[in-house]
Formats: structure tokens, sequence, C-alpha cells
């Protein structure tokens, strides 16, 4: 997760995501993580003394990760439409594959009146984040004469990006990887229809 964090402290950082993206927030405890990772749940104490330091912790290591894999999409994909399809395709395959079934920000974010006010921060990070690259993305699109945009780049990236989860939600609802290629596919398809 982080260089910082100890080796335990990192499996019990990686156990927490995995177990954020299946369940969000209130859907697992300390007892979960000290039953999978074969620890007491005082030794999870010791590293995380709450679950909201851990939870942000994760989701600071899960923010940062991203922001740099966004920054070397960005690099080194030029050609913007190119570089849209890679991130979706990224997802697509984090969901086919179950390594990351889901976005555990999109997931934090439906637990968002729920969740300790410091890993709201974190979530909302990483929306702007997020938002940002793809409205940067989207802007050089539409200066390369790829896409027509309807309204701004941010108001478009705000749509783009609230598809793309949902279409996570709805790979999720029928449990069929395939669900998210076709809406992702379409939504790419889509925008460059329009010019």
């Amino acid at each position: 997760m982080g260089s910082e964090l100890s080796p335990k402290a990192a499996e019990i950082a990686a156990c927490a995501r995995s177990l954020i993206a299946l369940r969000g927030y209130n859907g697992f405890s300390y007892a979960d993580i000290a039953e999978a990772v074969g620890i007491t749940k005082a030794s999870i104490h010791h590293h995380f003394p709450s679950k909201a330091e851990l939870v942000r912790s994760v989701v600071a290591a899960y923010r940062a990760e991203a922001a740099a894999g966004l920054a070397e999409l960005a690099a080194k994909v030029p050609d913007p439409a190119a570089r849209l399809q890679a991130w979706t395709l990224f997802w697509q395959d984090c969901i086919r594959e179950r390594t990351l079934p889901f976005c555990i920000c999109a997931m934090l974010a439906t637990e968002m009146p729920a969740i300790p006010d410091e890993v709201g921060a974190e979530v909302r990070g990483h929306f702007d984040d997020l938002s940002q690259w793809l409205a940067a993305t989207l802007a050089d699109g539409k200066r390369a004469g790829k896409f027509a945009l309807h309204g701004t780049p941010a108001v478009e990236a705000s749509g783009f990006m609230a598809a793309i989860h949902g279409a996570m939600v709805s790979a999720r609802a029928y449990d069929d990887p395939a669900v998210f290629t076709s809406i992702s596919q379409g939504l790419l398809a889509r925008l460059a229809a329009r010019h």
C-alpha cells in the first residue's frame, strides 16, 4: 500500500482494500481482517488505532496510485481517444479478472453521509483528481478534433465519470463484466460520433 507501512500493516491495509471494494465501509470489521490475515484485533489496533484511520490510509494510498497511473497514461498515450480507451480497458480488465472489481472511492461515495470526515475528504479528493484528468483528456480531444463536447470539459468529465461508475454498479448488479464493457464502449463510441 505504501512504503512507509510495515509488512504486517501493508497486509492489513491490502485486506481492508479488498473488503472495501466488496462491502464498503460499514460492511467489514476488524474481526473480518483479523480472521483473513491471521492476527488479533489488538494487533490491527497497534497498526491502525481506528477503522477510520485504516480506511483513510487505504484511500490515500489508492488515490496516490490512481493519480500516478493517470499521469503515466497521459504521458505515454498522447492520443486522447486512445487514452480514454486505455483507462476504460484498465477497469474492464479489473472487473473481469476480479482484481479490483469496483473503484473503492465510488463504493465509499455511496456511503458518504455515514463515513468519517477524514475518509470522505480523501474520497472527494480522488473524485476531484479523476475529474480533472478526464476534463483535460476531453479538452485535448476537442482541440485535436477527436471529440465534439456539448458542455464544458469539466461538465462532460463529470458525466463520463458518473457513467463509468454506473457501469461498475450495473456489472455488479448483473454479476456480468460484459455489462461494463458494453456501457463503457458505448460511451466512447458516442464521444467519437459527435464530431
